[in-house]
């Protein structure tokens, strides 16, 4: 199946993430084009039969080239089988139990931005993401100054300097899986 993976990423979280899905779609026997919507721009989507959409979160905002592709390939994407996944930090809510926090960011983050768009989808993922303190500007470094100590205590360790992984990849591949079985119906 032509498929088309196109990503908005801020840190790298949803590159990787996009990448992972690509992966285990071909191994499904997908034909996979990854694309970074911040580096190239897709005019045409008719030659793909499945598109998945993944965006990264900052401040309960997705990237905005990501929003401008959904809303330029509305009607199209209408016709076609759509999945959308976003990278935030559900998993620091996760371990640390305020489910009431998680249920309030999904909403924000996801729940109340798909209702904008006149399309179902077959799958949709709340992922992980990463906290990259070295990628961020100084006002979002300074927001999110506390939240190296909080990331510590909950069990994140840094992958490398500054570089936090919140991603489960057992969560992405399972669904990058249940897409695939949903996409061949």
């Amino acid at each position: 199946m032509k498929t088309l993976l196109v990503y908005g990423t801020r840190y790298g979280a949803t590159a990787g993430t996009s990448e992972e899905i690509a992966k285990v779609l071909s191994a499904e026997k997908f034909d996979v084009k990854v694309v970074n919507v911040k580096e190239e721009k897709i005019s045409d989507i008719s030659p793909y039969e499945l598109i998945i959409v993944g965006t990264g979160i900052q401040m309960a905002r997705w990237v905005g080239e990501v929003e401008d592709f959904l809303k330029k390939h509305q009607k199209e994407l209408a016709q076609k089988k759509v999945a959308l996944f976003v990278s935030t930090m559900k998993t620091v809510s996760e371990r640390e139990g305020k489910l009431e926090d998680l249920a309030k960011a999904k909403k924000l983050e996801l729940d109340d931005k798909l209702g904008k768009y006149d399309f179902n989808f077959l799958r949709i993922g709340f992922f992980g993401g990463v906290m990259n303190f070295n990628k961020m500007n100084i006002i979002t470094r300074k927001a999110f100054g506390s939240m190296r100590t909080r990331l510590e205590k909950d069990g994140f360790k840094e992958s490398s300097p500054g570089i936090y992984e919140l991603r489960d990849w057992e969560e992405i591949r399972g669904w990058a899986k249940e897409l695939a079985n949903s996409a061949k119906l």
